[in-house]
């Protein structure tokens, strides 16, 4: 009897302690809830703006290739003994002054023949013409001295141009690199002796998609630098394909820059191109970290003023808008805000609609300059 009752007892105690391990769980759980619920949820530290309507400068961005205005390969036009090489690396030299020299002494010796012949020939010439004056001689007789004298006269002027293309002359005025053969050298036609480079002015080649061709025109200024933020070089259009290429769609343009007697721009650099278009006045204009991009569409978050508790509160709710141009870390809002709306730029990662935020702008995050130092 006693040992049922010991079991019973146990048993009662155990159903008890089951029913009370319940009921805490329950209970604490409908505690946190409740703490929760009744949470305030903590303000989110953010950057913020306000959307305005501004100038729109708007452009065409592209990337080029400086290239001198006169630049060529030097070569000689025809083979022979290096006889002297007339510059050093780097130096200027003046249009038409010799940089190399091929032995031409065989045709200089040839010349000398050559005159001689053209003398002889003048001489027999004119005894001919007299002659014929008094009817010694025929008119086959004077033909024939006319054409032995244009035979010899052509065979000296051939030489002369023979010594004339073994003296290698610059073209144009220029700074010569450095020296591709060596004096004693056997040199064929068309070997290249160095590279000529006008460099007190550039040209830049770059192409534009086909969509922008129409705003490009010849005497477009144009504006050049080694990067984005430093557009410090201007120039003009003075080029433009009038065939697009079928594979990139794309049209090749040629601007000139107007001056580069610092050598600052060298052929074959890289360069960033932008062409100004007119300004546009009153477009809602935001910073380019202010708009979320989703897979419903681009949104932002805009602040509002709000009361709670009798006090003002900031909040934020999340607006969609149609972003249209973006250029230099700005971004053009076709709809969706309206200047003096305030919107996040910064921290928007945290943020829910309806979320309460607190702004700190003492950071600039947008990285936007407030002037463009190469624009007026």
């Amino acid at each position: 009897m006693k040992r049922r009752i010991v079991v019973f007892l146990v048993a009662f105690l155990a159903v008890g302690l089951c029913g009370a391990l319940v009921w805490f769980n329950f209970f604490r759980d409908k505690l946190i809830a409740d703490i929760f619920a009744n949470m305030p949820r903590p303000a989110q530290t953010v950057s913020a703006a306000e959307v305005k309507a501004t100038t729109w400068r708007p452009g065409i961005a592209a990337i080029g290739t400086a290239r001198a205005e006169n630049g060529v390969e030097l070569a000689v036009q025809i083979g022979g003994l290096v006889k002297e090489i007339r510059f050093q690396p780097n130096q200027a030299v003046e249009k038409g002054s010799i940089v190399v020299q091929i032995d031409d002494a065989v045709e200089r010796a040839d010349l000398i023949d050559a005159e001689a012949a053209v003398k002889l020939g003048e001489s027999n010439l004119k005894r001919t013409e007299t002659l014929r004056t008094r009817g010694f001689d025929t008119d086959a007789q004077l033909d024939q001295m006319v054409a032995q004298l244009a035979a010899a006269r052509s065979k000296l002027e051939r030489y002369k141009a023979i010594i004339d293309q073994k003296a290698l002359k610059a073209p144009f005025s220029g700074t010569i690199g450095i020296a591709r053969i060596n004096p004693g050298q056997y040199v064929q036609p068309g070997t290249v002796v160095a590279t000529l480079q006008n460099l007190d002015q550039m040209k830049v080649d770059f192409t534009v998609p086909e969509q922008l061709v129409d705003k490009v025109r010849i005497g477009q200024p144009v504006r050049f630098g080694a990067s984005e933020s430093r557009l410090d070089r201007t120039g003009r259009i003075i080029g433009i394909d009038p065939r697009i290429d079928p594979q990139t769609r794309l049209v090749s343009v040629q601007a000139l820059l107007d001056d580069n007697r610092d050598r600052a721009v060298v052929p074959g650099q890289f360069l960033r191109v932008r062409i100004d278009l007119p300004d546009e006045p009153n477009v809602v204009v935001v910073p380019q970290t202010a708009v979320v991009t989703s897979l419903y569409g681009d949104y932002v978050y805009v602040v509002e003023e709000t009361a709670k508790d009798g006090q003002p509160a900031l909040t934020v709710k999340q607006v969609f808008v149609k972003v249209g141009r973006r250029d230099g870390g700005r971004s053009e809002v076709l709809s969706g805000l309206m200047p003096g709306e305030r919107i996040v730029v910064s921290g928007q990662n945290k943020l829910q609609a309806g979320a309460p935020v607190k702004i700190d702008n003492t950071i600039d995050v947008t990285g936007i300059p407030v002037r463009d130092p190469a624009r007026p």
